[in-house]
């Protein structure tokens, strides 16, 4: 048997064997290593890893079951415009917040300027929207995939009958909205184009009856900013959310790509509520803020090769510079989509979440040592924002083998 083959058995037995009980340690302790690109089980793997299953596979249909009714109701309460909610009541948002529904009463139409007017947060909603807008058409230039029609559109919203506002692109006009205000929520301004760096031709929206996957990634975007307004969206949020919908879009079970949008959604949130410290400016310091990760990074450097970081902190290389983005990104950015979903493999199945994340990117350092040596500032900033290209399982055994 092949090596390959083995380590499918092995994926088989965990996943898809007699038990009811998945062992999660035996599950990351597989993952870690990469999650073959067959069957569901990268898919599978992930809705583990990130909580959004639990390890009772009998508890999965109804999970299932209740938490895409939940998403339908966000789309319904959130998405469509005010008073074309299907049914009456509410919807509780992330902070446990009731999500008014139903018909359209005076201080529901659409010339009402009160701040308590449904149509006036539907306005309102469209500045950070068209950020996400701008975002969600060029997610991953380097494939094809999101400007694709998926094959399964939202009902809903695609069969709009000549109603405006159900797709959510047709309400943003950028010659009429101010660009969104999308900095990192907390005190002072972050210039946002620290953290991105990919500038592509837009994507163009499908006809009535269809919408293609960038679509369906705004409406999550969107919807995940309702929940979460203290957050909000936060330019780079596109890039975390990207590859696990591509992963939920992809999977050979029909049964389970026809829910990709909602399945992607409380992944997507299961993730953020790990990560959402990287993208607000106040908890920057915290432990679990991004100025924390990068001087975790930086302490490992010095530890690993004193000569990298005393040449990289004499040229003020500082590491806001490129590991701002590597971390708060969990380096989408920086490799091919295939390569980002291998990093992910090992960065979700560990139990410490972002060690890995971090010896990772110290490898990536190390492993340019020469390169960065010789180099002057610029070079090296040209180097560490536009890492070159490799092979990234030597990435990822030069990061295991760091103690």
């Amino acid at each position: 048997m092949s090596i390959f083959k083995a380590r499918v058995k092995e994926f088989e037995d965990v996943l898809t064997g007699p038990q009811d009980l998945i062992d999660l340690k035996q599950l990351r302790k597989l993952a870690f290593n990469g999650v073959p690109d067959v069957q569901s089980f990268r898919a599978l793997s992930w809705k583990l890893l990130l909580g959004y299953l639990g390890p009772r596979r009998s508890s999965w249909t109804t999970t299932l079951a209740q938490k895409r009714a939940l998403y339908k109701q966000f789309i319904e309460e959130l998405v469509l415009p005010p008073g074309h909610s299907s049914n009456g009541g509410g919807v509780d948002g992330g902070d446990g917040d009731k999500v008014d529904s139903g018909g359209v009463g005076l201080q529901d139409h659409p010339l009402s300027e009160g701040p308590e007017s449904a149509w006036n947060t539907f306005f309102n909603d469209n500045e950070f929207l068209l950020q996400i807008d701008k975002d969600v058409r060029r997610l991953c230039p380097d494939i094809s995939f999101f400007q694709q029609p998926t094959d399964y559109p939202c009902e809903i919203v695609v069969h709009s009958k000549g109603e405006h506002g159900r797709r959510l692109h047709e309400r943003v006009v950028p010659a009429v909205l101010s660009s969104a205000n999308v900095e990192r929520k907390g005190l002072g301004m972050t210039k946002i184009n620290l953290i991105t760096k990919r500038s592509v031709e837009n994507y163009a929206a499908m006809e009535e009856g269809q919408e293609a996957h960038w679509e369906v990634v705004q409406r999550i975007l969107f919807i995940y900013a309702k929940l979460n307004p203290g957050q909000g969206y936060v330019q780079g949020m596109n890039e975390i959310v990207g590859p696990i919908y591509y992963v939920m879009a992809s999977d050979p079970d029909l049964s389970y790509r026809a829910h990709a949008e909602a399945d992607c959604f409380f992944c997507f949130t299961a993730l953020m509520s790990e990560i959402r410290d990287f993208f607000i400016k106040t908890l920057d310091d915290a432990e679990g803020g991004i100025k924390f990760m990068m001087a975790r990074l930086s302490n490992m450097l010095k530890s690993k090769d004193l000569s990298i970081y005393e040449l990289l902190r004499s040229q003020e290389l500082h590491p806001q510079y490129y590991s701002f983005r590597w971390l708060t990104l969990l380096l989408s950015q920086e490799f091919p989509l295939p390569d980002v979903l291998r990093i992910w493999d090992s960065v979700f199945a560990d139990e410490q979440r972002f060690d890995f994340l971090i010896k990772i990117c110290c490898s990536m350092i190390l492993i340019q040592r020469e390169a960065i040596l010789e180099n002057d500032f610029a070079s090296n900033v040209k180097l560490l924002q536009n890492y070159p290209p490799i092979d990234i399982n030597v990435v990822i055994a030069h990061a295991g083998s760091l103690a």
